[in-house]
């Protein structure tokens, strides 16, 4: 178990990671790579939902195998530390991506590798959740660590508009050659190995199980298939995996492609955009906090349901009042005030649920069931958005991926009845 201090200091690391989803996969980044390097925005759009769907499918592919190798390996920081890097050395490398149809490869590449390390570093991240908190504790510390994040996207993109981007930056940098976003770049790398570094010194890792690599290989896939086995055989927890997939699935389609459609469907500027995305970070903390202060009140799965009523309800206002300027910021707000509970309150109830032995392996699956498919919602926003030559019409799509969602976790038990299902796992 860790002290406050400890806690403090990982969930610091949601406020550095928080970075590069904000800068460079929603707001800034996006929106530049679809208005100034890709031919038009509805092909930017596919593209983007291609590479980033590609990246995503990968991480679903190794995360169970590293996280059962993890287990048997004992130690967490390393992994967290390992994709960190190579997410921000990705992120630096995107100052090279010039404004030109010539830098499409060069910006998809780097844009997929990033993911990578982000979401792979995110995996071993959460997993040490239920190491350094009892469970009573976890929603509390999950919300908090949700909150940091979306306020540390705040914070690098409020740094960014000051210093790069605003009417008057501090950095006074010709926009011709997209230097003021290839700049805002390099600062986002330096903003997440900065702020990862409190976790990587201050907070308690698991112990080393002493296990060599061969071996901690064999026996990872050993368990991996039998945890495989038993999941399938628990109904209930294969439920709530496939529950989480699918409202995921919509979310993260949601992160990627609402830059490309502010930009395209709203008409938003760079500029108006980064605004937008502040907001949305803003109103996002500030609902995390809110689920942080009251989670004692709520179980985690409850929380889950509340807040997939409001990610739907708002998410419809913001598709179909996307050509009153006003109307679509108001309800992008109320969507930001339920993405961080729902987020919060889904890493809470598996932390609530994993048997200890398995902790690492469970937060693969869970990563699993929140990348397997998530190529599937930018796909489906990105091929039906081409065919149907409407933004609106594509996004819609992720309206059926949260109502399923819904129905299904509808359908699970709360997390302690869950965990008792599951204690049995070996």
């Amino acid at each position: 178990m860790a002290d406050t201090k400890g806690m403090v200091a990982w969930a610091i690391y949601d406020w550095s990671h928080n970075a590069f989803g904000t800068v460079v996969l929603t707001f800034v980044f996006s929106a530049y790579f679809t208005r100034q390097i890709a031919p038009d925005t509805t092909t930017g759009t596919a593209l983007w939902g291609n590479t980033v769907g590609i990246a995503t499918f990968i991480v679903a592919v190794l995360a169970p195998f590293l996280g059962a190798l993890a287990d048997k390996k004992g130690r967490l920081k390393p992994w967290v530390a390992a994709f960190t890097l190579l997410c921000a050395a990705a992120t630096a490398g995107l100052w090279f991506v010039k404004p030109s149809p010539e830098s499409l490869v060069l910006a998809l590449a780097l844009v997929g590798v990033g993911t990578l390390g982000a979401h792979l570093a995110f995996i071993f991240y959460n997993a040490m959740l239920p190491h350094l908190v009892p469970p009573g504790r976890q929603g509390g510390w999950s919300g908090w660590g949700w909150g940091l994040g979306y306020f540390g996207g705040l914070a690098c993109l409020t740094a960014i508009w000051f210093g790069f981007l605003g009417a008057d930056p501090v950095f006074v940098l010709p926009n011709e050659t997209g230097m003021q976003v290839r700049a805002a770049c390099l600062f986002t790398a330096g903003w997440l190995v900065f702020f990862s570094l409190p976790l990587i010194l201050i907070t308690p890792d698991a112990a080393a199980t002493g296990v060599p690599l061969r071996e901690a290989v064999r026996k990872g896939l050993v368990r991996l298939g039998r945890t495989v086995r038993q999941i399938l055989r628990c109904r209930p927890l294969f439920r709530f995996f496939v529950a989480h997939m699918l409202y995921i699935d919509a979310l993260a389609a949601v992160f990627v492609m609402g830059g490309v459609f502010a930009g395209g469907t709203v008409g938003m500027d760079a500029q108006q955009v980064l605004l937008f995305g502040i907001a949305l970070n803003i109103s996002a903390g500030v609902g995390a906090f809110v689920f942080a202060v009251i989670s004692h009140l709520l179980s985690s799965r409850t929380a889950i349901l509340l807040g997939l009523v409001g990610l739907m309800s708002s998410a419809l206002g913001m598709l179909y009042t996307s050509d009153v300027l006003m109307a679509f910021w108001l309800f992008g707000l109320l969507f930001g005030v339920f993405v961080g509970p729902v987020q919060a309150a889904s890493r809470s109830f598996l932390a609530e649920i994993a048997p200890e032995k398995l902790r690492a392996q469970m937060f693969g699956f869970y990563a699993l069931s929140g990348k397997a498919t998530s190529f599937a919602g930018p796909l489906a926003v990105g091929w039906i958005s081409y065919w149907t030559g409407s933004q609106v019409i594509g996004m819609s799509a992720l309206l059926v991926f949260f109502t399923a969602g819904f129905a299904l976790l509808l359908t699970v038990p709360n997390a302690r009845q869950l965990a008792a299902r599951i204690s049995v796992f070996n």
